[in-house]
């Protein structure tokens, strides 16, 4: 009883330098408002209606944000032992943060979020939770199966539907709420976006030489394979952006512009032959084709 009260007043603070230290919000902040923004406006420009921002957007934005923040939580708290060894500087290992004030942190996440999306509608709520199961379920799956957590690729497979089910529930309460009707261009424009993070996930883990515990793509696949699947996501972004836009002109190709940070990207790591993708470019085509999606969206 004596720790809990000594330690309760200074968790949020502690809580606070775990985000700014593992969260850093310049950088997920961002990503989740543009990625709300270029998906939801995108869905909506697509199905012939204009697009402005509204109450619900803010919504949405901010739901994502602390789903990720959700995500980037639990991934402390399953990767301590890897970090143990390999990040010894990291808050959940030195102490800077306890797993008890994670989950608690966690579960007033969770309920700020179906506070939020129940201002939306009950599929809403049902949609950012499923997400946010589907991560918990994570932690008993790489427990019973050590793959998952050892094999970068068999990894991701078994991730990345958090990301898609956090897309799926933007695009499902737009339905939900009657803005657009379900349809293909809807799994289109979720494969476009799931080709714009892939792109910078594989080119964060792909790189000429792999140190011990980094997970790369590339120590599965070889750097020159890892660098095309690289750009594969980046090129299937630009498919869908064409079968999505190119019918209402030359404008609605703007947000094919970015993929060429991409072949940059490639043609730099590949001339280079040693160290990692330069990040710069990979992170500017996220942000560049998110950016461009949501312009298209407001001129239409």
């Amino acid at each position: 009883m004596t720790t809990l009260t000594v330690t309760a007043p200074r968790a949020p603070a502690r809580l606070g330098r775990f985000v700014l230290d593992r969260f850093r919000p310049r950088i997920y902040v961002t990503y989740g408002l543009l990625w709300v923004l270029a998906l939801e406006g995108s869905a909506v420009s697509a199905a012939g209606t204009a697009w402005r921002p509204s109450a619900a957007t803010g919504i949405r934005v901010i739901s994502v944000v602390l789903a990720l923040l959700f995500l980037r939580m639990l991934d402390e708290q399953k990767d301590l032992a890897h970090d143990r060894v390999h990040h010894p500087d990291r808050p959940l290992v030195t102490g800077a943060v306890t797993a008890a004030e994670l989950r608690g942190a966690m579960a007033v996440v969770a309920a700020v979020v179906t506070g939020l999306n129940a201002a939306l509608s009950t599929a809403a709520v049902l949609l950012v939770l499923a997400a946010l199961g589907y991560a918990l379920l994570l932690v008993p799956l790489e427990r019973w199966c050590p793959a998952v957590r050892d094999r970068p690729l068999l990894g991701l497979a078994v991730t990345y539907p958090v990301q898609l089910l956090l897309g799926g529930y933007v695009y499902g309460s737009l339905v939900a709420a009657g803005t657009v009707t379900a349809g293909p261009g809807g799994a289109l424009l979720l494969v476009l976006c799931a080709g714009v993070f892939l792109h910078f996930e594989f080119a964060r883990k792909t790189a000429w030489e792999a140190a011990p515990g980094a997970g790369l793509y590339s120590a599965a696949l070889g750097p020159r394979r890892a660098a095309a699947v690289t750009v594969g996501f980046a090129a299937g972004a630009v498919v869908c952006e064409i079968l999505l836009f190119a019918p209402r002109g030359l404008l609605a190709l703007l947000p094919c512009a970015p993929a060429v940070l991409a072949v940059h990207g490639a043609r730099r790591f590949l001339a280079a032959g040693r160290g990692g993708w330069p990040m710069l470019p990979a992170a500017v085509f996220v942000a560049g084709t998110h950016l461009a999606l949501t312009a298209l969206a407001v001129l239409r």
